[in-house]
């Protein structure tokens, strides 16, 4: 008997589904076109969107997959009508919840064709994606003021990853200075590993738990009066009265709240005389060395063991985009290799598959590539400077008022205020506030009080809608 035909052996359900893939592949003018349009319209539109949405229950996540597709264009169709109408404006200028930034139009660009390229960004092999990330490295520590020379780094998913390699890197290194190699024999045998810190990130806490240390098992250091800083005295009185012989400091660079600083010429001294790996987290505070009138709250961050960044934050590049920067690369590596023979390879540079968590790797480069090409060094200086303007000109407004409450002077780009009442009376505003489609900011604690943060880090804020958010808190008190 004859073998069956290919032609014959296809089901007709899979026949079609490819064609569909190829007739919008021949299509593929208008399908990019039709794109654009709806991109544009949703971008150009977002100042006048409601910042959130506040009922999304038209949309059914537990309706059924279709058995057979109808090709991109009804896709773009649907998508249109049925996720874009209930999204939030996250990218307007008036998204103030949590450090968003916008991405701009450049690094929109660069994200379009990060996907039309395609490309598994793991190292140097046939592309010049390697490079690019290195040349990127290069740019930001300059944006930093940091030393080239002294740091190397990656690009990560976001800040949890990046605090994640913080203290992957750091617990390695305590143990080759004891003798312990924690990457071939496991964190149980690094004895006494102990963790300092004033005022860690959410993310941090979770990392924590992630890489087996646990969420509470780290020492509390005191944070000076009324600030998020670390206490120096009490943390060389923490060090000093340790008998671990691994030990590990994480300090801020722009906490998350009152956006302050550490003093990491005093903690780096301290580090290098207690034999301590230095991780500072400066999630978007790096970039304040952009402004020469906080330039300042940066120094001894070169001195720094680890780093954590991100672009999708004060950058305006689109999610997702951390920044891990170490002047000990080596032991990155070492913590963070992969190995397969598919993966040998002669070609020079470097290899980002072993420096992060992900083996496969978008090309997360290009965005912050092309939007560093387009808007240069004082683009992003543009940004910082007013960003943290509007930050003093919203806490020059609540001071004055005679219903709010300034909770701190805003250091750089977040103002924390609270309204009139208990906290109940403050929840409540809080929701009138973000109900009115008009702003969207988080809740926070300070000082033992419930209070607003309005966190100001996209490059589209201008002043009247600087004027539109005061209007908007004064019409819902």
């Amino acid at each position: 008997m004859s073998r069956p035909s290919n032609r014959a052996e296809r089901s007709p359900t899979v026949t079609s589904a490819r064609h569909l893939m190829f007739d919008d592949l021949e299509q593929l003018g208008d399908i990019l076109a039709v794109a654009s349009d709806i991109t544009r319209e949703f971008v150009q539109g977002a100042d006048d969107m409601d910042v959130t949405c506040r009922d999304f229950s038209a949309f059914d996540p537990l309706r059924p997959m279709p058995g057979q597709g109808r090709g991109a264009l009804d896709a773009l169709r649907a998508a249109k009508e049925e996720i874009l109408p209930l999204l939030a404006a996250s990218i307007g200028p008036r998204y103030l919840g949590f450090v968003t930034g916008g991405t701009t139009p450049a690094a929109l660009v660069g994200d379009w064709l990060t996907g039309a390229i395609d490309q598994n960004a793991t190292g140097p092999e046939g592309s010049v994606t390697a490079a690019v990330e290195e040349q990127v490295i290069h740019w930001l520590c300059d944006m930093g003021g940091l030393p080239r020379g002294r740091f190397d780094g990656v690009l990560t998913t976001g800040a949890t990853v990046s605090n994640l390699l913080g203290l992957v890197a750091g617990r390695q290194w305590c143990g080759q200075q004891i003798g312990v190699d924690v990457d071939a024999d496991g964190a149980g045998a690094l004895p006494g590993f102990e963790i300092f810190a004033a005022s860690p990130h959410a993310s941090m806490i979770k990392d924590l738990s992630i890489t087996g240390i646990g969420r509470n098992n780290f020492t509390k250091v005191a944070t000076k009066p009324g600030t998020e800083e670390t206490d120096i005295a009490d943390l060389k009185n923490r060090l000093a009265a340790s008998t671990s012989k691994a030990k590990l400091v994480i300090a801020s660079a722009g906490t998350v709240n009152a956006t302050d600083f550490d003093n990491l010429v005093a903690i780096a001294d301290l580090c290098a005389a207690f034999g301590a790996w230095l991780h500072v987290d400066a999630a978007f505070g790096m970039f304040a060395a952009l402004d020469d009138r906080r330039a300042h709250l940066l120094s001894g961050l070169d001195r720094a063991d680890s780093i954590t960044s991100d672009g999708h934050k004060w950058l305006n590049v689109p999610y997702d985009c951390g920044i891990f920067l170490t002047r000990h690369i080596n032991v990155l590596e070492t913590s963070c290799r992969a190995f397969a023979p598919y993966l040998q390879t002669e070609a020079v540079g470097n290899m980002y598959i072993n420096r992060g968590v992900e083996n496969s790797r978008r090309f997360r480069a290009l965005p912050l590539w092309m939007a560093m090409r387009a808007y240069g060094r004082d683009g992003f200086t543009d940004i910082v400077r007013a960003n943290c303007d509007q930050a003093s000109d919203l806490a020059d407004w609540i001071r004055d008022h005679d219903r709010l409450e300034l909770l701190a002077d805003p250091k750089l780009n977040v103002t924390m205020f609270a309204g009139p009442g208990s906290d109940d009376d403050n929840r409540a505003l809080l929701s009138r506030m973000n109900a009115t489609g008009k702003l969207f900011m988080t809740p926070t604690v300070y000082g033992g009080r419930f209070g607003f943060r309005a966190a100001f880090s996209n490059w589209r804020m201008r002043d009247h809608d600087l004027e539109i958010i005061k209007d908007t808190i004064d019409s819902v008190l």
